[in-house]
């Protein structure tokens, strides 16, 4: 049986405005399906620390975030090494959203991605 889910464009709107909402930043960097596109996502603290997560799903059928490990220092050459990844996995699925979140602080960022499991 196949369960409803939330299309991908409303999840991003709503992730938008719960971060905007509490003074962060939210942009989309491309677009992708907006009913059942994946999502890449490039989540920052104060506009440092970036992590790249990737959405899969778990043997119970829900879906988890999981961090991309680029196997690079990203404090030293994160923006580099994280928009090489995604423009070469945009190249493979071009239904994939990036988005990208810059929050307050690790505990936004954790509830924001719990939110949209």
């Amino acid at each position: 049986m196949i369960e409803p889910r939330l299309a991908t464009g409303v999840q991003i709107s709503a992730m938008k405005r719960l971060a905007e909402a509490d003074g962060g930043f939210a942009t989309i960097l491309k677009k992708g399906d907006a009913t059942s596109g994946a999502i890449l996502l490039i989540g920052q603290i104060r506009g440092a620390q970036p992590r790249l997560y990737d959405r899969y799903p778990s043997l119970d059928g829900q879906t988890v975030w999981h961090i991309v490990d680029l196997g690079v220092d990203l404090a030293e050459t994160g923006d580099a090494a994280i928009q090489n990844y995604w423009q070469k996995r945009c190249a493979r699925d071009p239904d994939l959203w990036v988005f990208e979140l810059d929050v307050a602080s690790a505990a936004r960022l954790d509830g924001l991605l719990s939110a949209f499991n």
